[in-house]
């Protein structure tokens, strides 16, 4: 084998090895919605599904400085912030939930949300949360 080869089998290596780590925790941290993103984007950019896989969830997410359930909080806060996000929000909704946060922290932190992004915003990504929460059995939510 060259050094050329040995390089470029070293470098599908660790390209399939990234992937399989981000596969991993985005298995973790988004569950089936997380594949289902995955398997949409197969049959018209494999490549941007494994950027999605192997640099945003094996590189980014499954850094330790911050805690999942931060991480979502942020996710969160960001998405309502973008707008027109709504089909991303309801998938990191559900990945909050599967990372320990309770409904009442995501409506908390989406009411929070109005302050910085707007009412329209703030309703919408809530309104998301809502679809969420009502696939999950989780509604009524209880008031405080």
């Amino acid at each position: 084998m060259t050094s050329t080869e040995a390089t470029d089998t070293d470098a599908a290596t660790t390209r399939q090895q990234r992937l399989d780590h981000g596969l991993d925790v985005l298995g973790r941290i988004d569950g089936e919605a997380g594949r289902n993103v995955l398997a949409a984007l197969s049959d018209v950019s494999p490549e941007l599904a494994h950027q999605v896989a192997a640099w945003g969830f094996g590189e980014i997410y499954a850094r330790p400085e911050l805690a999942p359930s931060d991480r979502q909080l942020v996710t969160l806060g960001m998405l309502t912030a973008l707008g027109g996000c709504e089909p991303q929000l309801r998938v990191h909704v559900n990945a909050a939930l599967n990372v320990g946060l309770t409904p009442q922290q995501i409506v908390e932190a989406l009411l929070h949300s109005a302050v910085y992004c707007g009412f329209p915003r703030a309703l919408n990504a809530t309104l998301a949360a809502k679809e969420v929460f009502a696939e999950r059995g989780l509604l009524p939510l209880p008031t405080a």
